[in-house]
């Protein structure tokens, strides 16, 4: 009896997940191959929600998949775990310790074989290696950094509130990231307001802070600009060209001399891929650490190793790292591998077709941009559509990986859930 392939996915992101799912249903389904999810976490998350989990906002529990539930269900293996090593000449990829919450080792370092490789484990945020933010910045990059940033803010939220003064949170980088949080965190200051017993709560001073001439970059210069104004309007200070020097215990240091106190400080900007691509076997990386692959996602160095989303870079074409690309990369893949894995037919070229992108300023603003000229066939849009084409991205992203039958009862199970659960995060 012939062995079967095996087909190991590093990271279960938008992109790793969803190509675990696809390549369940066909190649694990009829056993053609072994699919197996490798992540450090036991259950997945929509990275672009990030920012309201930290704020309080949504309740992440019931926004998560887990792992294995969706392994089950969907004919593929999942095992906890990170990838420390690949041993590209034996096809063979090392899995580093997984360890319980007091730092005992609950299972050994593994040995993983595979026919093919495919590297899915997204980015992080960058700090250009600038004094002192690795050491007193709070990052949103995952669940559990989110949580850590959410108690914090609970807690000094609570303090502000006992001594009667104003909580000050700086975020470094104007992006999709920094400027969402900055509205979310607005937002949940508004929601505290419920439930704070007839007293006020303290007052939230805010200052975003953007190396470049504007916020949100990668949109048109006149979301931007109304971006901006809908920020002040409800009292974000928007400093842009303010180049960050340094940071310590108090607040940030920027080029010009000026100083910005913060409580809470919070690093939001650039992007790179994790450091753990160094080890994955001699890879060629760009400066941001992103594995070099050709336009059909494999790598330049290796035929049977591939990557998507964020950790990838292709050096014809540089894409930007969002989830749309990381999406549409995964069912390109999805699509391709079996030929690959049956016969040995190469993947084609991946073509991005972009579709727009979307922002959304917690329940005060919006907008979308459409490729095109038309309103109905590219444009912009702002408000209610935006901010309901915002959510009904994530929706869609649910109802892929559930299922119709699934995701609608997942939607409705949110719905029912809002009207139970306090609006906010306060435990």
């Amino acid at each position: 009896m012939a062995t079967k392939s095996e087909i190991l996915i590093v990271g279960g992101g938008v992109a790793g997940l969803a190509l675990a799912t696809r390549l369940g249903e066909t190649l694990g389904k009829r056993g053609e191959a072994r699919i197996t999810l490798i992540d450090k976490s036991f259950s997945h998350v929509w990275k672009p929600m990030l920012h309201c989990f930290a704020a309080g906002t949504v309740q992440n529990e019931n926004n998560r998949i887990s792992f294995m539930s969706q392994a089950s269900r969907h004919y593929f293996d999942f095992w906890p775990g990170e990838v420390i090593a690949v041993d590209r000449q034996n096809r063979k990829a090392v899995l580093g310790p997984v360890r319980s919450s007091d730092g005992s080792v609950a299972l050994e370092e593994r040995t993983v074989e595979y026919d093919a490789l495919v590297l899915a484990i997204g980015s992080c945020a960058n700090d250009f290696g600038t004094p002192g933010v690795a050491e007193h910045c709070l990052f949103i990059d995952n669940l559990v950094e989110a949580n850590g940033f959410n108690e914090k803010f609970r807690l000094e939220l609570l303090k502000a509130f006992a001594a009667n003064k104003e909580l000050d949170i700086a975020i470094v980088g104007g992006g999709a990231t920094g400027t969402q949080l900055a509205a979310e965190l607005h937002k949940a200051l508004d929601l505290v307001r419920l439930y704070s017993f007839e007293r006020n709560p303290p007052r939230l001073k805010l200052t975003l802070l953007e190396a470049g001439a504007r916020i949100l970059p990668a949109f048109p210069e006149q979301v931007s600009e109304a971006a901006r104004r809908q920020l002040e309007h409800i009292n974000v200070e928007v400093r842009t060209s303010a180049q960050v020097s340094g940071a310590d215990a108090g607040g940030f240091m920027l080029k010009d001399g000026s100083y910005v106190p913060a409580t809470l400080r919070v690093w939001a900007a650039g992007v790179k891929a994790p450091s753990v691509t160094t080890r994955f076997g001699g890879l060629s990386l760009n400066r941001s650490g992103q594995v070099i692959v050709t336009p059909n996602l494999r790598s330049v160095d290796d035929e049977r190793i591939f990557a998507m989303g964020d950790c990838s870079f292709i050096s014809d074409e540089p894409l930007p790292p969002t989830a749309q690309v990381a999406r549409q990369q995964a069912h390109h893949l999805a699509r391709h591998l079996p030929a690959f894995i049956r016969n040995g037919t190469d993947v084609p070229q991946c073509v991005f077709r972009n579709k727009g992108a979307i922002v959304a300023l917690g329940d005060y603003n919006g907008w979308g941009t459409l490729p095109g000229g038309t309103v109905f066939g590219g444009g912009m849009f702002k408000g209610l559509s935006a901010r309901v084409g915002h959510l009904m991205l994530y929706r869609q992203h649910q109802v892929e990986l559930y299922g119709l039958y699934r995701g609608l009862l997942s939607c409705l199970a949110d719905w029912i859930d809002a009207l139970v659960q306090p609006s906010i995060r306060l435990d």
